[in-house]
């Protein structure tokens, strides 16, 4: 005991040039060790150094404390030390690089002040890391370093609802100009191939005046007032365009704006444009042709019908190779058709599954007990039944006098489909030359795309379902998902690159496990520290080059 004693008074007065040494003693074939504390010192001659005590016989772990006071290293009771906070900040860091990298503020430089701007960005990361509705967004960004990623007081910054509705309001006029650098950044080489489709998104309640509309709901919520979303990306599902329109507009009446906005506001002047089925009307096609513009589009069963009743018998369906494809030209117009095994079967199931319900339900109203019969009651209650099943085409049914139900199945229809299964129609005004019969089916297969676009928009993002009531405020919070789905879709398109599928937001919730803690000692801070990374996630953030965010505590982290 005594000579620890005799070491820490010379640690209060000479640490700095004080050491430990270890030493090694070989004799025959054992090794001893030796641990002594010495102090360096200079004399006229030179440098000496002399022994202080010797360790060797203290335990262990008390000779480690000795070794670690020597480095200057501050010693405390393990008793009085405590984790004051651990905020999560693992994809915040990565959201503030990518953001950084992107050069996003300079989007937002607009803004009328920095704040403004700062909430806007809060909102856009909530958006990826935990969607919810405004008023939540403080509840989620409690226990995380939201407000200091963003450039907000850590301290100080509530989210208070209205300041994020005032921060929004920053986008009414300065929009347009937001959304032209974003296309310069993203597509600074312009584009060559827009894919454009729609999506509904209904509200609770009324929702607001001018453009919230009862229509055709893809959501399934007919009950449910409701806008359009029309987007246009590029061939890799990053967003161009994003518009808010009323939710009665039929499909073919949104093409042309959508167009005029290209035009107008990107310099979009030669591309070629791939829409759906539902957009693809006569005027709207005339009217691509009129801007010099190229289209590839689907067109409906009927018209398929037409050109397969036209050919000759030796190219009937039923000898095709469905991985192949037929180009058909007529009337000056390039038709593609177009298939693949995978569809057909999945065809042949579908139609089967209609059947066998529909089936069930005639054979269960055929079964009812009726006091008094109706027979065109009756039969007026199949016929929307089979509508309801889709599958009214594929049976012969009747009730006679009695109210007795007897069907059939229409086998001629049955086998006219199935030698159509796994087939669609394309149309383009692209001569072959400058593409294939191939490219425009991969074209038109990029739309997926855009489906993704919604998936992202609607789902992951969840724009839906809307409580806001002023149209503009319906607009900018769609913005806010634009921006959040534009950031993602960088991120991912980055990430393929390095060879890396992995879903961005997925991920990014992941690495919100990682923690920024502060280790305190009797109420005083005494270090900040970042926790480990899961394991599991060490290899792909090494492959993305990302470890290096959690090395240390980043720079924007309060201290």
């Amino acid at each position: 005991m005594s000579s620890v004693l005799a070491v820490y008074d010379l640690l209060v007065y000479d640490v700095a040039r004080m050491f430990m040494q270890k030493t090694s003693c070989k004799r025959g074939k054992a090794t001893y060790f030796t641990f002594l504390v010495r102090q360096s010192f200079r004399v006229p001659e030179g440098p000496r150094s002399r022994t202080v005590c010797n360790v060797t016989n203290l335990p262990p772990h008390i000779r480690e404390l000795i070794a670690q006071g020597l480095r200057g290293r501050e010693l405390v009771d393990l008793e009085s030390l405590e984790l004051s906070e651990a905020q999560s900040f693992g994809g915040l860091a990565v959201l503030r690089k990518a953001w950084d990298d992107l050069g996003l503020d300079n989007i937002l430089a607009a803004m009328a002040t920095p704040r403004h701007a700062g909430l806007i960005k809060a909102m856009v990361f909530g958006r990826i890391l935990f969607p919810s509705a405004k008023l939540a967004l403080a509840d989620h960004a409690r226990g995380t370093l939201l407000a200091a990623a963003c450039g907000l007081s850590q301290a100080r910054e509530t989210f208070d609802e209205d300041d994020l509705y005032a921060a929004m309001d920053e986008f009414n006029g300065r929009w347009v100009a937001m959304e032209k650098q974003l296309y310069a950044h993203g597509f600074s080489s312009g584009v060559s191939l827009v894919l454009y489709d729609l999506t509904s998104v209904y509200f609770e309640g009324k929702g607001p005046a001018g453009i919230s509309r009862y229509g055709y709901s893809r959501d399934h919520r007919a009950d449910r007032p409701q806008v359009l979303l029309a987007v246009a990306t590029d061939s890799k599902g990053l967003p161009l365009h994003l518009e808010v329109l009323r939710g009665n507009r039929g499909d073919t009446t949104t093409l042309q704006g959508l167009l005029h906005t290209l035009r107008r506001r990107f310099g979009i002047r030669e591309a070629v444009f791939v829409f759906d089925g539902g957009m693809s009307s006569k005027v709207n096609l005339e009217a691509i042709e009129a801007l010099g513009l190229m289209y590839v589009t689907r067109c409906g069963a009927g018209v398929l019908e037409e050109l397969l009743a036209e050919l000759p018998s030796d190219q009937s369906p039923e000898l095709w190779d469905r991985t192949g494809l037929m180009e058909i030209a007529k009337e000056g117009k390039r038709y593609v058709i177009a298939g693949g095994p995978w569809r057909q079967e999945r065809d042949r199931q579908r139609r089967a599954a209609r059947m066998t319900k529909a089936e069930s339900e005639l054979k269960r109203l055929a079964a009812v007990e009726r006091k008094k019969v109706s027979a065109q009651k009756l039969a007026s209650q199949v016929g929307r039944m089979l509508q309801r099943l889709k599958a009214h085409k594929y049976f012969n049914y009747a009730v006679d006098q009695k109210g007795r139900l007897q069907w059939s199945p229409r086998q001629d229809v049955i086998h006219a489909e199935a030698q159509r299964d796994g087939l669609y129609l394309l149309r383009t005004n692209a001569p072959a030359q400058q593409i294939s019969d191939a490219g425009v089916v991969a074209h038109y297969k990029n739309l997926q795309e855009v489906e993704d676009a919604f998936c992202h928009l609607k789902d992951y993002l969840r724009v839906r379902p809307v409580f806001h009531y002023r149209p503009d405020r319906v607009r900018n919070h769609v913005r806010i998902c634009f921006l959040a789905y534009w950031l993602s879709a960088k991120l991912g398109a980055q990430w393929r690159l390095k060879g890396q599928s992995v879903e961005v937001h997925n991920l990014l919730r992941q690495l919100q496990t990682i923690r920024l803690g502060r280790l305190e000692v009797k109420g005083q801070s005494l270090k900040i520290k970042v926790t480990r990374v899961p394991k599991d996630l060490n290899a792909i953030l090494s492959k993305l080059g990302l470890l290096e965010l959690f090395t240390q505590p980043p720079a924007w982290a309060p201290g």
